[in-house]
């Protein structure tokens, strides 16, 4: 008999999406889609996130769908749209930066992104404390121009500095109980958040071969990145191993500057640090690389084929990873893989 999973992920196409029953819907939590592809609003009964990150080597108007067992309850919190059941909350923000006025850039100001950050982090916590799912397990934060410079600072730098401030005034610490998470950026659109949070505290997990993105030196802007490594959490009675953006570094440093190939085997390098941290750390049986998922940014089209290469000859050739169109938050960085496992993935 299959085991009954509290959380797992559908990808489904637009079409099918649309012809599932009733039931099916009222087990989705949440409904990422890529390049703007969007279900018809009659069957969106889950919250719609849309992403301008186009996907590559895959049919278009692939969605990504987050389920569970049970019926979900929905609603809204300022800003922050959310589902929930008894074990978990899958929650999204959107907010345009238009919406923040300029005043007192510069001299110390703050930019129009590092408002939004903080007040959609802020948001993001608010809700957390107000319907007691205290622990956020896994994090995704994706904007446009995030290796661009404005207000005089680079955005990814903007971001983090909106991040840890929407922490701190939260009350929340910047180096302990922190999630897992990634930062990219797209070809357009919002300051788009989502996020998972349960009841049960995870514990965070770091890699040895890199200094903790928490602890990094200045050179990486005035605020560090408020992210573990990966995040153990417990679902119901289900484990899950969420692995964060991975990419190329090791220490601090870049690495493979310009060797997108050496680069995909530095990233899976620190992605197998990572799990064999985690095994070391779980109870349950170990994970194995090669049953995982894998969800691929990649900053250059041409060089899918290249990485979807490397992750079949390391992973095999039936590696469970869709690939995407985005820019990495290290403008001298071409590819970031996150994973999952514990997690059961289907297609649609």
């Amino acid at each position: 008999m299959n085991p009954i999973h509290a959380l797992s992920i559908s990808h489904v196409h637009v079409s099918e999406f649309e012809r599932q029953p009733v039931t099916w819907h009222e087990g989705s939590l949440g409904c990422a889609t890529f390049a703007n592809s969007v279900p018809g609003e009659e069957a969106a009964n889950s919250s719609v996130i849309r992403l301008n990150m186009p996907m590559l080597g895959q049919p278009a108007g692939l969605l990504e769908v987050w389920r569970t067992v049970s019926t979900v309850t929905s609603g809204q919190m300022n800003a922050v749209r959310y589902s929930c059941n008894d074990d978990l909350l899958f929650g999204y923000v959107e907010l345009s930066e238009d919406e923040f006025a300029e005043e007192n850039v510069g001299s110390g100001g703050s930019s129009p992104l590092q408002k939004a950050t903080k007040q959609a982090y802020e948001q993001i916590f608010t809700l957390l404390d107000t319907l007691n799912y205290p622990y956020l397990l896994r994090i995704w934060n994706y904007f446009p121009d995030i290796n661009e410079d404005s207000h005089g600072l680079e955005r990814y730098r903007q971001f983090n500095i909106g991040r840890q401030e929407g922490f701190s005034k939260s009350g929340r610490s910047v180096t302990d109980d922190i999630p897992a998470a990634c930062a990219l950026g797209t070809g357009g659109g919002n300051l788009t958040i989502y996020f998972i949070a349960g009841q049960n505290k995870p514990t965070r997990i770091e890699n040895p071969r890199q200094i903790s993105a928490y602890y990094y030196p200045r050179e990486y802007g005035p605020r560090t990145p408020t992210f573990s490594r990966a995040s153990l959490g417990q679902v119901g009675k289900q484990e899950v191993l969420f692995v964060s953006g991975t990419a190329s570094i090791v220490g601090h440093r870049s690495m493979h500057i310009g060797d997108v190939k050496a680069q995909t085997q530095e990233t899976l390098a620190n992605i197998a640090a990572v799990v064999e941290e985690a095994n070391r750390i779980s109870s349950g049986p170990n994970y194995d690389m090669k049953n995982m998922s894998y969800k691929v940014y990649v900053r250059h089209p041409e060089d899918i084929d290249l990485i979807r290469h490397e992750l079949q000859a390391i992973l095999g050739p039936d590696v469970n990873a869709i690939y995407l169109h985005a820019d990495i938050c290290r403008h001298d960085l071409d590819v970031e893989i996150e994973a999952l496992a514990g997690i059961p993935m289907e297609t649609i």
